[in-house]
Protein backbone atom coordinates (compact mmCIF):
# COMPACT_ATOMS: atom_id res chain seq x y z
CA UNK A 1 0.00 0.00 0.00
CA UNK A 2 2.50 2.47 0.85
CA UNK A 3 4.48 1.64 -2.31
CA UNK A 4 1.85 2.67 -4.43
CA UNK A 5 0.91 5.90 -2.87
CA UNK A 6 4.77 7.05 -3.29
CA UNK A 7 4.72 6.23 -6.70
CA UNK A 8 1.12 7.97 -7.02
CA UNK A 9 2.91 11.06 -5.94
CA UNK A 10 5.79 10.53 -8.37
CA UNK A 11 3.28 10.51 -10.72
CA UNK A 12 1.45 13.35 -9.73
CA UNK A 13 4.71 15.68 -9.57
CA UNK A 14 4.90 14.85 -13.18
CA UNK A 15 1.81 15.85 -14.67
CA UNK A 16 -1.28 17.49 -12.75
CA UNK A 17 -3.24 14.50 -14.50
CA UNK A 18 -1.09 11.87 -13.83
CA UNK A 19 -3.03 10.87 -10.65
CA UNK A 20 -6.07 10.02 -12.40
CA UNK A 21 -4.24 8.14 -15.06
CA UNK A 22 -2.94 5.42 -12.59
CA UNK A 23 -6.35 5.30 -10.82
CA UNK A 24 -7.83 4.01 -14.25
CA UNK A 25 -5.18 1.70 -14.54
CA UNK A 26 -5.67 0.17 -11.26
CA UNK A 27 -9.36 0.20 -12.17
CA UNK A 28 -8.56 -1.29 -15.22
CA UNK A 29 -6.77 -4.51 -13.81
CA UNK A 30 -9.35 -5.05 -10.96
CA UNK A 31 -12.32 -5.13 -14.00
CA UNK A 32 -10.31 -7.41 -16.03
CA UNK A 33 -9.62 -9.70 -12.84
CA UNK A 34 -14.10 -9.84 -12.05
CA UNK A 35 -14.29 -10.66 -15.96
CA UNK A 36 -12.08 -13.59 -16.45
CA UNK A 37 -13.46 -15.02 -13.03
CA UNK A 38 -16.81 -14.88 -14.14
CA UNK A 39 -16.37 -16.38 -17.73
CA UNK A 40 -19.34 -18.21 -18.21
CA UNK A 41 -22.86 -16.29 -18.17
CA UNK A 42 -24.22 -17.28 -15.02
CA UNK A 43 -20.90 -16.81 -13.04
CA UNK A 44 -20.73 -13.49 -14.75
CA UNK A 45 -24.17 -12.28 -13.69
CA UNK A 46 -22.81 -13.71 -10.12
CA UNK A 47 -20.42 -11.42 -10.20
CA UNK A 48 -21.87 -8.16 -10.26
CA UNK A 49 -22.92 -8.21 -6.79
CA UNK A 50 -19.10 -7.14 -5.60
CA UNK A 51 -19.73 -3.89 -6.92
CA UNK A 52 -23.03 -3.13 -5.41
CA UNK A 53 -20.97 -3.89 -1.91
CA UNK A 54 -18.20 -1.36 -3.45
CA UNK A 55 -21.30 1.28 -3.84
CA UNK A 56 -22.62 0.24 -0.20
CA UNK A 57 -19.05 1.21 1.33
CA UNK A 58 -19.29 4.45 0.60
CA UNK A 59 -22.86 5.01 2.14
CA UNK A 60 -21.04 3.46 5.42
CA UNK A 61 -21.35 5.96 8.39
CA UNK A 62 -18.97 8.03 9.78
CA UNK A 63 -18.13 5.50 12.55
CA UNK A 64 -17.71 2.37 10.04
CA UNK A 65 -14.96 4.15 7.71
CA UNK A 66 -12.44 4.90 11.18
CA UNK A 67 -11.42 1.57 12.65
CA UNK A 68 -8.33 0.13 11.54
CA UNK A 69 -6.93 2.61 9.40
CA UNK A 70 -3.63 3.97 11.54
CA UNK A 71 -1.61 2.21 8.40
CA UNK A 72 -3.22 4.30 6.14
CA UNK A 73 -2.93 7.06 8.58
CA UNK A 74 0.70 6.70 9.04
CA UNK A 75 1.52 7.00 5.18
CA UNK A 76 -0.20 10.21 4.94
CA UNK A 77 1.40 11.59 7.96
CA UNK A 78 4.16 11.06 5.74
CA UNK A 79 3.02 12.82 3.01
CA UNK A 80 1.95 15.80 5.25
CA UNK A 81 5.46 16.29 6.19
CA UNK A 82 6.25 16.10 2.90
CA UNK A 83 3.63 19.24 1.98
CA UNK A 84 4.22 21.01 4.69
CA UNK A 85 7.93 21.92 4.88
CA UNK A 86 9.44 25.04 4.26
CA UNK A 87 7.86 28.77 4.04
CA UNK A 88 4.87 29.52 1.78
CA UNK A 89 6.48 31.70 -0.40
CA UNK A 90 8.01 31.80 -3.81
CA UNK A 91 11.67 31.10 -3.16
CA UNK A 92 10.60 28.28 -0.98
CA UNK A 93 8.09 27.27 -3.44
CA UNK A 94 11.41 26.66 -5.40
CA UNK A 95 13.49 24.44 -3.41
CA UNK A 96 10.26 22.21 -2.75
CA UNK A 97 10.06 21.55 -6.51
CA UNK A 98 11.02 18.29 -5.94
CA UNK A 99 8.29 17.81 -2.71
CA UNK A 100 5.16 15.86 -4.00
CA UNK A 101 3.01 18.69 -5.42
CA UNK A 102 -0.18 18.35 -2.98
CA UNK A 103 -1.68 18.02 0.48
CA UNK A 104 -1.46 15.23 2.75
CA UNK A 105 -3.32 12.36 1.44
CA UNK A 106 -6.23 11.70 4.08
CA UNK A 107 -7.20 8.38 2.77
CA UNK A 108 -11.10 6.78 3.71
CA UNK A 109 -11.33 10.45 5.94
CA UNK A 110 -12.79 12.58 3.20
CA UNK A 111 -16.10 9.88 2.75
CA UNK A 112 -16.01 9.93 6.36
CA UNK A 113 -16.72 13.77 6.33
CA UNK A 114 -19.35 13.33 3.57
CA UNK A 115 -21.07 10.39 5.25
CA UNK A 116 -21.17 12.19 8.52
CA UNK A 117 -23.37 14.97 6.54
CA UNK A 118 -25.52 11.79 5.20
CA UNK A 119 -26.40 10.86 8.73
CA UNK A 120 -27.81 13.88 9.82
CA UNK A 121 -29.57 14.44 6.77
CA UNK A 122 -31.24 11.10 6.51
CA UNK A 123 -31.53 9.92 10.19
CA UNK A 124 -34.03 10.73 12.52
CA UNK A 125 -32.66 13.64 14.64
CA UNK A 126 -32.97 13.53 18.76
CA UNK A 127 -33.38 16.96 20.43
CA UNK A 128 -30.42 17.44 22.52
CA UNK A 129 -30.39 21.14 23.38
CA UNK A 130 -28.29 20.54 26.67
CA UNK A 131 -25.54 19.35 24.44
CA UNK A 132 -25.71 21.51 21.73
CA UNK A 133 -26.68 25.07 23.30
CA UNK A 134 -23.74 25.01 24.91
CA UNK A 135 -22.06 26.68 22.37
CA UNK A 136 -24.26 29.77 22.76
CA UNK A 137 -23.12 32.32 24.91
CA UNK A 138 -22.54 30.17 28.34
CA UNK A 139 -20.84 27.24 27.26
CA UNK A 140 -20.40 24.88 29.65
CA UNK A 141 -18.15 22.31 28.80
CA UNK A 142 -17.88 19.22 31.20
CA UNK A 143 -20.24 16.87 29.04
CA UNK A 144 -22.24 15.89 32.67
CA UNK A 145 -22.92 19.76 32.70
CA UNK A 146 -25.91 21.09 31.56
CA UNK A 147 -27.10 24.61 30.71
CA UNK A 148 -30.59 26.77 30.11
CA UNK A 149 -31.02 27.08 26.05
CA UNK A 150 -30.92 31.21 25.43
CA UNK A 151 -33.99 31.78 24.15
CA UNK A 152 -33.86 32.55 20.11
CA UNK A 153 -35.09 35.99 20.51
CA UNK A 154 -32.10 36.78 22.35
CA UNK A 155 -29.72 34.99 20.47
CA UNK A 156 -30.48 36.83 17.58
CA UNK A 157 -30.56 40.52 19.23
CA UNK A 158 -27.53 39.77 21.31
CA UNK A 159 -25.63 43.09 21.96
CA UNK A 160 -22.45 41.83 24.39
CA UNK A 161 -20.38 42.77 21.14
CA UNK A 162 -19.59 46.35 21.08
CA UNK A 163 -17.70 48.60 18.59
CA UNK A 164 -14.87 50.98 20.16
CA UNK A 165 -12.94 53.47 18.14
CA UNK A 166 -10.45 53.07 20.32
CA UNK A 167 -10.07 49.46 20.25
CA UNK A 168 -10.07 49.58 17.03
CA UNK A 169 -7.23 52.08 16.57
CA UNK A 170 -5.51 49.95 19.12
CA UNK A 171 -5.72 46.51 17.93
CA UNK A 172 -2.46 45.83 16.07
CA UNK A 173 -2.96 45.38 11.76
CA UNK A 174 -1.05 41.62 12.46
CA UNK A 175 -4.48 40.25 13.50
CA UNK A 176 -6.02 39.34 10.54
CA UNK A 177 -9.31 38.32 12.28
CA UNK A 178 -10.52 37.84 16.40
CA UNK A 179 -13.29 35.77 17.51
CA UNK A 180 -13.97 33.44 19.68
CA UNK A 181 -13.21 29.76 19.05
CA UNK A 182 -15.14 26.19 20.11
CA UNK A 183 -13.89 22.82 20.06
CA UNK A 184 -16.04 19.82 20.00
CA UNK A 185 -15.55 15.97 19.09
CA UNK A 186 -18.47 13.55 18.38
CA UNK A 187 -18.16 9.91 20.41
CA UNK A 188 -18.13 6.86 18.06
CA UNK A 189 -21.60 5.29 17.93
CA UNK A 190 -22.91 4.32 20.78
CA UNK A 191 -20.28 6.52 22.78
CA UNK A 192 -22.13 9.52 24.07
CA UNK A 193 -19.04 10.32 26.71
CA UNK A 194 -15.80 9.98 25.06
CA UNK A 195 -13.37 8.64 27.81
CA UNK A 196 -10.12 8.72 25.60
CA UNK A 197 -9.99 9.51 21.93
CA UNK A 198 -9.85 6.43 20.64
CA UNK A 199 -13.71 6.76 21.01
CA UNK A 200 -13.40 9.77 19.27
CA UNK A 201 -15.39 9.51 15.48
CA UNK A 202 -14.38 12.78 14.72
CA UNK A 203 -13.36 16.33 15.97
CA UNK A 204 -14.81 20.06 14.82
CA UNK A 205 -13.59 23.25 15.31
CA UNK A 206 -15.99 26.35 15.14
CA UNK A 207 -14.72 29.99 14.84
CA UNK A 208 -17.06 32.69 15.01
CA UNK A 209 -15.79 36.07 13.83
CA UNK A 210 -15.93 39.49 15.71
CA UNK A 211 -15.20 42.59 14.32
CA UNK A 212 -11.43 44.10 14.03
CA UNK A 213 -12.31 46.88 16.83
CA UNK A 214 -14.99 45.33 18.95
CA UNK A 215 -15.01 44.17 22.46
CA UNK A 216 -17.03 41.73 24.20
CA UNK A 217 -19.44 43.25 26.56
CA UNK A 218 -22.39 41.93 28.92
CA UNK A 219 -24.57 39.52 27.64
CA UNK A 220 -25.59 37.13 24.52
CA UNK A 221 -23.51 37.57 21.32
CA UNK A 222 -25.91 38.26 18.17
CA UNK A 223 -25.45 35.75 15.91
CA UNK A 224 -24.06 37.31 12.57
CA UNK A 225 -24.28 34.16 10.39
CA UNK A 226 -20.56 34.34 9.22
CA UNK A 227 -19.24 31.52 11.52
CA UNK A 228 -17.38 28.59 10.00
CA UNK A 229 -17.74 25.09 11.38
CA UNK A 230 -14.56 22.92 10.21
CA UNK A 231 -13.75 18.93 10.60
CA UNK A 232 -10.77 17.57 11.48
CA UNK A 233 -9.89 14.15 10.19
CA UNK A 234 -6.93 13.20 12.43
CA UNK A 235 -9.18 13.98 15.35
CA UNK A 236 -6.14 15.64 17.22
CA UNK A 237 -4.46 19.05 17.27
CA UNK A 238 -0.98 19.15 16.31
CA UNK A 239 1.28 18.95 19.15
CA UNK A 240 4.49 19.80 17.55
CA UNK A 241 6.26 21.08 14.68
CA UNK A 242 6.49 17.45 12.82
CA UNK A 243 2.78 17.30 13.37
CA UNK A 244 1.28 18.83 9.54
CA UNK A 245 -2.97 17.93 9.70
CA UNK A 246 -5.71 18.92 6.85
CA UNK A 247 -8.29 20.80 8.09
CA UNK A 248 -11.54 21.02 6.07
CA UNK A 249 -14.40 23.97 6.28
CA UNK A 250 -17.78 21.79 6.27
CA UNK A 251 -19.52 25.25 6.92
CA UNK A 252 -18.87 28.64 5.73
CA UNK A 253 -21.01 31.89 6.71
CA UNK A 254 -23.22 30.25 8.35
CA UNK A 255 -25.61 30.50 11.54
CA UNK A 256 -24.58 28.73 15.06
CA UNK A 257 -28.23 27.89 14.43
CA UNK A 258 -27.81 26.03 11.19
CA UNK A 259 -24.42 24.60 12.11
CA UNK A 260 -25.62 22.85 15.05
CA UNK A 261 -28.77 21.44 13.68
CA UNK A 262 -27.13 20.06 10.64
CA UNK A 263 -23.86 18.77 11.67
CA UNK A 264 -23.46 18.69 15.82
CA UNK A 265 -26.93 17.21 17.21
CA UNK A 266 -26.87 13.12 17.91
CA UNK A 267 -29.32 10.89 15.22
CA UNK A 268 -30.56 7.58 14.66
CA UNK A 269 -30.23 5.26 10.84
CA UNK A 270 -30.69 2.07 9.47
CA UNK A 271 -28.28 -0.96 8.66
CA UNK A 272 -28.57 -3.54 7.15
CA UNK A 273 -26.28 -5.78 9.75
CA UNK A 274 -26.41 -3.88 12.89
CA UNK A 275 -29.92 -1.81 12.42
CA UNK A 276 -30.70 0.75 14.43
CA UNK A 277 -27.45 2.64 15.36
CA UNK A 278 -26.86 5.62 17.36
CA UNK A 279 -24.58 8.75 16.43
CA UNK A 280 -24.36 10.84 19.31
CA UNK A 281 -24.07 14.76 19.69
CA UNK A 282 -21.24 16.12 19.44
CA UNK A 283 -19.98 17.24 23.06
CA UNK A 284 -18.32 20.52 23.27
CA UNK A 285 -15.09 20.29 25.25
CA UNK A 286 -13.75 23.98 25.34
CA UNK A 287 -14.08 27.19 24.45
CA UNK A 288 -12.10 30.65 24.22
CA UNK A 289 -10.69 33.43 22.21
CA UNK A 290 -8.63 32.64 18.49
CA UNK A 291 -6.79 35.14 16.37
CA UNK A 292 -5.57 35.02 12.91
CA UNK A 293 -2.11 36.78 12.73
CA UNK A 294 0.67 37.11 9.70
CA UNK A 295 4.14 37.85 10.08
CA UNK A 296 4.98 38.61 6.73
CA UNK A 297 6.37 35.28 5.44
CA UNK A 298 3.88 33.10 7.28
CA UNK A 299 -0.39 32.47 9.14
CA UNK A 300 -0.42 31.49 12.33
CA UNK A 301 -4.11 30.70 14.76
CA UNK A 302 -3.07 31.22 17.84
CA UNK A 303 -5.93 30.73 20.59
CA UNK A 304 -6.68 31.21 24.53
CA UNK A 305 -9.07 29.13 26.27
CA UNK A 306 -11.89 30.83 28.25
CA UNK A 307 -13.42 27.17 29.64
CA UNK A 308 -12.58 24.52 31.22
CA UNK A 309 -10.44 26.26 33.70
CA UNK A 310 -8.79 23.03 34.54
CA UNK A 311 -8.35 20.66 31.23
CA UNK A 312 -9.39 17.32 31.72
CA UNK A 313 -6.84 14.03 30.20
CA UNK A 314 -9.00 13.34 26.94
CA UNK A 315 -9.07 17.06 26.29
CA UNK A 316 -4.85 17.04 26.59
CA UNK A 317 -4.96 13.87 25.24
CA UNK A 318 -6.99 16.08 21.71
CA UNK A 319 -4.06 18.41 21.79
CA UNK A 320 -5.69 21.18 23.80
CA UNK A 321 -4.06 23.20 26.04
CA UNK A 322 -4.44 26.92 27.94
CA UNK A 323 -2.84 28.40 24.89
CA UNK A 324 -1.83 27.42 21.71
CA UNK A 325 -0.55 28.23 18.48
CA UNK A 326 -0.37 26.56 14.61
CA UNK A 327 1.24 27.74 11.60
CA UNK A 328 -1.62 27.86 9.02
CA UNK A 329 -1.37 27.48 4.97
CA UNK A 330 -4.26 27.38 2.71
CA UNK A 331 -3.90 24.55 -0.05
CA UNK A 332 -4.24 26.09 -4.01
CA UNK A 333 -7.70 23.93 -5.30
CA UNK A 334 -5.68 24.29 -8.80
CA UNK A 335 -3.52 21.30 -7.37
CA UNK A 336 -5.33 18.02 -7.43
CA UNK A 337 -4.13 15.55 -5.06
CA UNK A 338 -3.73 11.98 -5.69
CA UNK A 339 -7.42 10.45 -5.66
CA UNK A 340 -7.19 9.14 -1.72
CA UNK A 341 -5.95 12.49 -0.97
CA UNK A 342 -8.94 14.91 -2.19
CA UNK A 343 -12.44 15.84 -1.42
CA UNK A 344 -14.98 15.17 -4.04
CA UNK A 345 -15.19 18.77 -4.89
CA UNK A 346 -13.12 21.65 -4.02
CA UNK A 347 -13.84 25.02 -2.60
CA UNK A 348 -15.71 27.91 -5.03
CA UNK A 349 -13.16 30.37 -5.16
CA UNK A 350 -13.33 33.24 -7.44
CA UNK A 351 -10.89 34.19 -10.07
CA UNK A 352 -9.60 36.90 -7.79
CA UNK A 353 -8.70 34.64 -5.21
CA UNK A 354 -7.34 31.93 -7.24
CA UNK A 355 -4.86 34.57 -9.16
CA UNK A 356 -4.13 35.90 -5.46
CA UNK A 357 -1.81 32.03 -5.40
CA UNK A 358 -0.05 32.65 -9.15
CA UNK A 359 1.43 29.43 -9.30
CA UNK A 360 2.03 28.74 -5.12
CA UNK A 361 0.72 25.02 -4.36
CA UNK A 362 0.47 26.60 -0.61
CA UNK A 363 0.60 30.15 0.75
CA UNK A 364 -0.18 31.73 4.02
CA UNK A 365 -3.52 31.08 4.87
CA UNK A 366 -6.18 34.72 5.14
CA UNK A 367 -9.11 34.38 6.71
CA UNK A 368 -11.34 35.44 3.63
CA UNK A 369 -9.95 31.39 2.04
CA UNK A 370 -12.21 30.09 4.71
CA UNK A 371 -15.48 31.44 3.92
CA UNK A 372 -15.66 28.95 0.72
CA UNK A 373 -17.38 25.20 1.85
CA UNK A 374 -14.54 22.92 1.47
CA UNK A 375 -11.60 24.89 1.40
CA UNK A 376 -8.42 23.07 3.02
CA UNK A 377 -6.00 24.20 4.88
CA UNK A 378 -2.90 22.90 6.62
CA UNK A 379 -2.20 23.20 10.77
CA UNK A 380 1.52 22.81 11.51
CA UNK A 381 2.49 22.72 15.37
CA UNK A 382 3.76 25.69 17.00
CA UNK A 383 2.83 26.73 20.27
CA UNK A 384 1.76 23.60 22.67
CA UNK A 385 1.10 25.95 25.68
CA UNK A 386 2.29 29.06 24.46
CA UNK A 387 2.12 31.26 21.37
CA UNK A 388 5.37 31.85 19.80
CA UNK A 389 5.44 33.92 16.80
CA UNK A 390 1.74 34.07 16.60
CA UNK A 391 1.92 37.10 18.94
CA UNK A 392 4.83 38.77 18.13
CA UNK A 393 4.50 42.73 17.60
CA UNK A 394 5.08 43.47 13.66
CA UNK A 395 6.68 46.75 12.17
CA UNK A 396 4.66 49.13 11.82
CA UNK A 397 2.92 48.38 14.87
CA UNK A 398 5.31 50.04 17.88
CA UNK A 399 2.50 52.58 18.98
CA UNK A 400 -0.23 49.68 18.95
CA UNK A 401 -0.77 46.63 21.86
CA UNK A 402 1.03 43.91 20.96
CA UNK A 403 -1.69 40.84 19.30
CA UNK A 404 -0.76 38.66 22.88
CA UNK A 405 -2.46 41.47 24.75
CA UNK A 406 -5.22 42.06 22.34
CA UNK A 407 -5.55 38.15 23.02
CA UNK A 408 -5.45 38.54 26.80
CA UNK A 409 -7.80 41.60 26.95
CA UNK A 410 -10.24 39.70 24.68
CA UNK A 411 -10.41 36.93 26.76
CA UNK A 412 -11.01 38.12 30.17
CA UNK A 413 -13.59 39.91 28.53
CA UNK A 414 -15.11 36.39 27.28
CA UNK A 415 -14.95 34.93 30.72
CA UNK A 416 -16.51 38.02 32.94
CA UNK A 417 -19.44 37.70 30.38
CA UNK A 418 -19.53 34.09 30.75
CA UNK A 419 -19.73 34.00 34.28
CA UNK A 420 -22.21 36.88 34.67
CA UNK A 421 -24.37 34.47 31.93
CA UNK A 422 -23.98 31.30 34.21
CA UNK A 423 -25.24 33.64 37.18
CA UNK A 424 -28.60 34.10 35.28
CA UNK A 425 -29.16 30.71 34.63
CA UNK A 426 -27.86 28.75 37.69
Amino acid sequence: MVELRRSTRQATNSSPNSSQGTTNTNGGGAGTKRKAEGSSGPKGKRGRPPKKKDNDKKQKTIEETLPDNEEEEAVNDVEMKEAGGGEPTDDAAEKRSDAPPDAPAIGEEEKAIEDDKANGDTGEKVEDTNETSKMDDADKVEPEETTTEVPKSEETKGDAVEGSSQREASTPSSILEKGLIYFFFRGRVGIDKPSSVDEVARSYIVLRPLPHGAKIGDGPIADSGENRLMALPKKVLPKSHRDRFMVFVEEARSSIEKIKNKHLTSSDYETKTAGTRHSPAATPIAEGVYAITTTGRESHLAYILTIPSELSKVQKDVGLRERGSFVTSVKNPQYPGPANASLPQGPEYPKELLDEFRSLRWMPLQPKFMDYKNAQFLLIGEGLGELGKAVEQQAGDEKKETPLEEMEKLEHEDEIRVEHFKGRVS
